[in-house]
């Protein structure tokens, strides 16, 4: 069975549309763990409406003494799960048909298979937005930063739980607000685990409008891919451009009078290098240590 984490916080709407979505595709058996960050009960209704057509478990972080951010809401749901396979859609996906019989049947076709990732479908079709690895094969620490999206990753769980799930310092909610994915899978790697990119596996999710806001995030981000890029030691021709390119959308943004992207590049930019610089923390339990929940 493949179980699917979903850490949400605000959403209502949108967690409807990806629960249809996996309506239907019932290509392979899953259960859904949705993990419920907010303080008041506005999900309540739509967990009744769903639960009598999917498996589904509704979690309450405030009711395990766990803390906010995505992260700390897919560690939770990683200790409830029952699958073998672990997914963690974003709030906001919704599935294609078929995404979870090719998940299936790439794992039962490769015992040594422990990680497969895709990319992201925009919902106009195509990639979404971001840079992609344009093949698919072996995932390697110079394409990871290229061939991991959280809500496109997918591992066996007793692997997940060995690596103590994902890293609570990273991820939306945390101060490295990025690249928690990249991190885990280069720490699976990093043990001797497979890792495959399928670029034809896609899960189709919003692409995030230039506003603002979208600027303030930025930083937050750019500070866990460069926080990422220095722990696991990328090639230099690998974390040089990544930490350096959005210097060239600030000029290219500038000579076009386009001052928003040019603070978003900047802001970017800033992340990248700061998080790159920072001191390691060690903010993971230490491998083997995170229990199933009984």
């Amino acid at each position: 069975m493949i179980s699917l984490i979903v850490s949400t916080m605000g959403r209502v709407t949108e967690i409807g549309a990806l629960f249809d979505s996996l309506l239907a595709d019932q290509g392979a058996p899953f259960e859904v763990i949705l993990v419920d960050q907010n303080a008041d009960r506005r999900l309540d209704a739509l967990v009744a409406e769903y639960a009598p057509r999917l498996m589904l478990r509704h979690l309450r972080s405030a009711e395990h003494g766990t803390g906010n951010g995505a992260n700390a809401g897919r560690n939770l749901g990683l200790r409830h799960a029952r699958g073998d396979i672990l997914g963690f859609p974003d709030d906001d996906c919704v599935f294609p048909a078929g995404v979870l019989a090719r998940v299936r049947a790439a794992f039962d076709a490769d015992s040594r298979l422990a990680i497969l990732t895709g990319p992201a479908a925009a919902p106009e079709g195509g990639l979404g937005s971001g840079r992609w690895n344009p093949e698919s094969g072996g995932i390697t620490l110079a394409n990871v930063w290229t061939s991991v999206i959280e809500f496109n990753l997918w591992l066996r769980r007793p692997l997940a739980l060995a690596l103590g799930g994902f890293d609570e310092a990273m991820g939306p909610g945390a101060r490295f607000g990025s690249a928690e994915g990249n991190d885990l899978v280069c720490r699976a790697m990093a043990r001797g685990h497979v890792a495959r990119y399928d670029f034809n596996l896609r899960i189709i999710h919003p692409d995030k409008r230039l506003t603002p806001e979208a600027v303030a995030r930025a930083k937050r981000y750019g500070l866990g891919l460069g926080f990422a890029l220095r722990r696991h030691r990328a090639p230099l021709g690998t974390w040089a451009p990544l930490i350096y390119r959005p210097l060239g959308g600030i000029g290219v943004s500038l000579l076009r009078g386009r001052l928003l992207h040019a603070r978003y590049y900047a802001a970017t930019f800033q992340g990248r290098l700061e998080g790159f610089l920072a001191p390691e923390a060690r903010s993971l339990p230490e491998p083997g240590l995170m229990q199933a929940a009984p």
